[in-house]
């Protein structure tokens, strides 16, 4: 990658949201190695110059070459970033970690909790690669296809590392897209975490017909919930107030372009899951990340019913027309976070 101008990263996962990012960062002027862990799926890159699969008719700046195995994607590169489903988080660290690369700088733009576990990829990310490494998160309101095409986006990059939070954001920030910095970790990790939930749960609304009027008021008080639960994690209020909080939860829960909302609406409308997730044929994180949500939430006795009820519907058979009448018949209170 000395061969090209620019800081060096290697994207690590060449889906929607990788080779997304992966363009904008040569868009920016950086050299940047895109890798799948499938050979098939980067022989196609190399030969079309457009992920077809995922971003259809956008095509691959010069800057941006998909590189094939791990190895060589990653040697010479500033730093490493991650774009991979969250299922498949810890096993991408592990090759990264078997490589014992020189340059140990890396980032995710992973949302999700770790299935089974429930951890967070902070705690992944230590467990598996630990001391000597510096990391990042970005997260915040972005659809893959619209930072592909140019439009206008704004995410966080959070880091302990200031330094290394200031290197990431320089690097993803041009003329349509800002990029901004805090040292929340736990708090970014968790926005881009739960708003899936509730984006399954605002979809179910709209598949079942109920408006704009429910809509509103389930993102509204999904937010309270993620800010109960961030601040018993130790996360920051200000932090669920801004891109990575109520912009990604805002974005997540009213636009089709959301995997989770779009599932939702499938559910609403009387689909099964099965059936809704394979028309979907892309990963949807909130299916899994409801109940560790819902789990970290029981262990902290933070009050989550929307949270509960997504659950009782993915995982314990409920239907969507009764997880809603049960919300709507809870006990009148005073409105707070």
């Amino acid at each position: 990658m000395n061969s090209r101008a620019g800081v060096g990263v290697a994207v690590l996962g060449a889906g929607s949201w990788g080779t997304a990012l992966g363009i904008l960062l040569a868009r920016n002027g950086h050299s940047v190695n895109l890798w799948s862990h499938q050979r098939q799926e980067i022989e196609a890159l190399q030969r079309d110059r457009s992920n077809e699969r995922y971003l259809p008719g956008i095509p691959l700046p010069d800057r941006l070459q998909p590189v094939f195995p791990l190895q060589d994607a990653v040697r010479d590169c500033d730093y490493l970033l991650v774009a991979v489903p969250s299922r498949a988080f810890r096993t991408v660290l592990q090759q990264i970690a078997a490589l014992k690369t020189a340059r140990r700088r890396l980032a995710w733009a992973t949302k999700g909790l770790e299935a089974g576990s429930g951890k967070f990829l902070h705690q992944i990310f230590e467990e598996e690669l630990g001391d000597g490494w510096v990391s990042a998160v970005i997260s915040g309101p972005s659809f893959a296809a619209e930072v592909a095409r140019g439009l206008p986006t704004a995410v966080t990059v959070a880091s302990a590392d200031t330094a290394f939070a200031d290197r990431v954001a320089d690097s993803l920030h041009g003329s349509s897209f800002r990029a901004y910095t805090c040292d929340d970790v736990i708090g970014v990790e968790l926005g881009g975490a739960a708003k899936n939930v509730l984006a399954i749960a605002a979809g179910i609304s709209d598949g079942l017909g109920f408006g704009a009027n429910a809509r509103a008021a389930l993102v509204t008080r999904g937010l309270a919930e993620i800010m109960r639960l961030g601040e018993a994690l130790g996360g920051r209020r200000d932090t669920f107030m801004g891109l990575a909080g109520v912009g990604d939860l805002v974005l997540t829960c009213t636009d089709d372009q959301s995997r989770n909302r779009r599932l939702g609406m499938a559910l609403g409308r009387g689909e099964a899951l099965d059936a809704a997730m394979t028309h979907i044929g892309q990963a949807v994180e909130g299916v899994h990340t409801a109940a560790e949500v819902l789990a970290h939430a029981r262990k902290r006795a933070v009050d989550m019913p929307i949270t509960e009820q997504v659950c009782r519907v993915l995982h314990a058979g409920a239907s969507p027309a009764a997880a809603v009448e049960i919300l709507l018949t809870r006990d009148k209170k005073v409105e707070s976070a």
